[in-house]
């Protein structure tokens, strides 16, 4: 199991690895040149960042000071999201070029000519063929002598002036006779004739100016970080500003008429930590109270930390308002420390834990288990104890944080689950992979004669960022099928 464990990380930083070159190599070392102040700094922001990253996802785990986490958090966990939207952004770029140059209009492109366009650099092919064709150009030839009547035969001057016959300026000037006029249709004047042809005008240049492809290479860089980096801001502004607000009803068929319009407020996911702290809690708690609902519902997942160094974060929860209560159940999350801490710490908060038990409200029972994760140190669900002598013909809620535990809630003739974990996906496209774990990955479902409703969640894991999947609480009402 261990040399399985060690495999899949060699091969996760491998991945990593190789993207951050890729970065590295589209967005600094194509567009910039050798020495130059980008390539410096490019290249040193290459090995920072992903080193932040690392810092933030281990940190934590390895027992490092909060204080440390918190540094590290933030430039790490945001660089973990820049990471997979700049590279998507990047390969959508790849695909772009790439069919477009497989089409009639970029084949034509790339079989033209290249000649030096005026703002642009000419590239070398066409620099050499234009000097070539300057320096094969032959002298304009010396005016031939002319023969005067009566002057010597064969072309003499007269009075002396004329210009012996067979005698040439050019000769005079030290030069062979042949060199001053190229023979016509002799290989080197074919030859320049030629280059000059194919070199097309040249444009003299005063100044370095980009080759077409450094312009493509910083045009696809440019796209690609705006695209990447404006989704990442707006995704993390989206959590920051906090959850919305969503209305849902959901009719149940034995829900008792004094129960019709009951209002259950639903948060999950809020995963207090590093970065979202207490002014996160405090906006959850001033939405959920402004909705006066008859019930507060926290499925999961509230904490990645110790009381220690969270408690603080969450004493907001203790302003909680509703006619019956706020309840708790556990996610997978307070498993990663001591979750036995964490109940006890929300008792004192006026939040009641619901460690596989039930309670009768009016028109219907509430219930809640434990998270499968518990099971590993023996506190896992336990479906009978919370839902095996009830009173069937009662409309029953259960809280359960994971979705894929609603298999059980389907046998034990639960009318409503109530779930989170999911996230949505958090960054699209993770909502694919959270399909291929979960039934249900956000929205309401039915599964047989039981309901599953699963909310996106109220915070954020990791990066604080989402992307096609906001965050939420959500204030279900109870209808009665006979009202």
């Amino acid at each position: 199991m261990v040399a399985v464990f060690v495999l899949i990380a060699l091969v996760v930083l491998s991945l990593l690895v190789g993207v951050h070159f890729y970065l590295w190599r589209r967005f600094v070392r194509d567009v910039s040149a050798p020495g130059g102040w980008w390539r410096r700094v490019g290249t040193v922001l290459a090995v920072l960042l992903p080193a932040t990253m690392f810092g933030a996802l281990l940190s934590g785990r390895a027992g490092a000071p909060f204080a440390v986490e918190r540094v590290l958090a933030w430039p790490g966990y945001l660089w973990l999201a820049c990471l997979l939207y700049l590279t998507l952004a990047l390969l959508v770029g790849e695909l772009l070029r790439f069919v477009l140059r497989r089409t009639p209009w970029g084949s034509r492109r790339q079989a033209r000519p290249l000649v030096a366009e005026p703002g642009e650099g000419a590239s070398p092919t066409a620099e050499a063929a234009g000097a070539a064709s300057v320096a094969a150009e032959p002298e304009p030839a010396a005016a031939e002598p002319v023969g005067v009547p009566g002057g010597p035969t064969g072309g003499g001057a007269s009075g002396g002036a004329g210009t012996p016959t067979g005698h040439r300026p050019d000769a005079a000037a030290g030069q062979r006779p042949d060199a001053a006029e190229p023979p016509t249709g002799s290989a080197a004047s074919t030859a320049s004739t030629g280059a000059a042809a194919s070199a097309g005008p040249s444009v003299p240049l005063t100044a370095a100016v980009p080759t077409r492809r450094v312009f493509l290479a910083r045009t696809l860089a440019g796209t690609a970080a705006a695209v990447g980096l404006g989704t990442t801001a707006a995704g993390a502004y989206s959590v920051l500003n906090g959850p919305t607000l969503k209305h849902l009803t959901v009719p149940l068929t034995k829900l008792d008429r004094r129960a019709h319009g009951y209002r259950i407020a639903v948060v999950s996911d809020i995963h207090l930590g590093p970065i979202l702290g207490r002014a996160h809690t405090q906006r959850i708690v001033d939405t959920i109270n402004g909705t006066q609902p008859d019930l507060v519902t926290i499925v999961g997942d509230l904490v990645d930390g110790s009381v220690a160094d969270l408690g603080p974060a969450a004493e907001p929860l203790r302003a909680l308002r509703s006619r019956h209560g706020s309840f708790f159940v556990t996610g997978n999350h307070e498993y990663f420390g001591d979750a036995r801490e964490w109940i006890d710490h929300l008792r004192e908060l006026n939040v009641h834990p619901m460690e596989n038990t039930r309670r009768e409200l009016p028109g219907f029972d509430l219930a809640g288990v434990n998270d499968l994760a518990g099971e590993e140190q023996g506190e896992g669900p336990d479906y009978d104890k919370a839902l095996g002598d009830r009173d069937a013909s009662r409309a029953c809620v259960l809280m359960a944080h994971q979705p894929v535990q609603i298999h059980e809630a389907v046998d034990h003739d639960v009318d409503l689950q109530l779930s989170g974990h999911t996230h949505g996906g958090q960054l699209w496209p993770g909502n694919y992979l959270a399909a291929l774990a979960n039934p249900t990955v956000a929205g309401l479902e039915r599964y047989g004669d039981t309901q599953l409703y699963v909310t996106r969640g109220a915070g954020a894991w990791g990066p604080p960022v989402r992307v096609g999947a906001e965050s939420d609480i959500t204030v279900v009402t109870l209808a009665a099928r006979k009202a």
